[in-house]
């Protein structure tokens, strides 16, 4: 049964959370504070975390920022901000998805069975004729013998590419890959994860470009060239 942390200090925003989401079966806890969200997780770590941005001590960002010192889980930020901007920050610090407020509980489920689903480890390897090794069960890849440090996105994004070689993928195909909504004005920070993955490609292998770019339609793997 997954467990969700709920971060929200309005007690019926929160108890229509728990009963959408326990309905739906999952198991609960709810807590008011960012810092409290901090130290459950900790403690007891969740397998995602609902969180709401205007928290009474530290923001939902700095709560974010916190979580992802230590842990890779899953966030959802719900938000009465429907800007841009500030949807475009919360995924770009760690989150996998931007609910805006009033929400449809069931939607939020929807939403949060649809993570955990898209999070689910795949058994799929690489081709055997790679210089990749993909570990989706440890969530780890290895290139030319060499563990690379992947951020979680870095690590989707790359393993969307292995599984598929030289199949070009679109930016929008991309963020479905890393379980991020299309519309959210997202599209070009693919372009800064593919730049951080080359650099530490490059860092093993100077010369090889297996990440391939494709003007104006996107990505892909190339064998060849790895």
């Amino acid at each position: 049964m997954p467990h969700i942390l709920i971060v929200e200090d309005e007690s019926a925003i929160a108890d229509t959370l728990v009963y959408a989401l326990q309905a739906d079966g999952h198991s609960t806890e709810w807590v008011t504070l960012g810092s409290a969200a901090v130290e459950q997780q900790r403690a007891h770590p969740a397998d995602l975390v609902i969180l709401d941005i205007g928290l009474p001590d530290i923001s939902g960002f700095e709560t974010c920022r916190q979580l992802r010192r230590f842990s890779d889980v899953p966030v959802m930020f719900l938000s009465a901000r429907d800007a841009e901007i500030d949807r475009v920050l919360g995924l770009e610090i760690g989150a996998d998805d931007y609910v805006v407020k009033p929400f449809s509980p069931r939607e939020v489920a929807a939403r949060v069975r649809a993570i955990l689903k898209r999070m689910a480890p795949r058994s799929e390897p690489a081709a055997d004729n790679t210089p990749f090794q993909l570990d989706t069960l440890a969530m780890r890849i290895v290139y030319r013998g060499q563990p690379l440090a992947l951020t979680r996105h870095e690590f989707r994004l790359l393993q969307c590419l292995l599984e598929q070689p030289r199949r070009v993928f679109s930016r929008e195909q991309l963020l479905d890959g890393l379980g991020v909504a299309s519309d959210v004005g997202y599209e070009r920070t693919i372009d800064s994860h593919i730049k951080s993955l080359r650099a530490k490609l490059r860092q093993v292998a100077a010369a090889a470009e297996p990440i391939q770019t494709h003007r104006g339609l996107g990505y892909s793997y190339s064998p060849e060239h790895a």
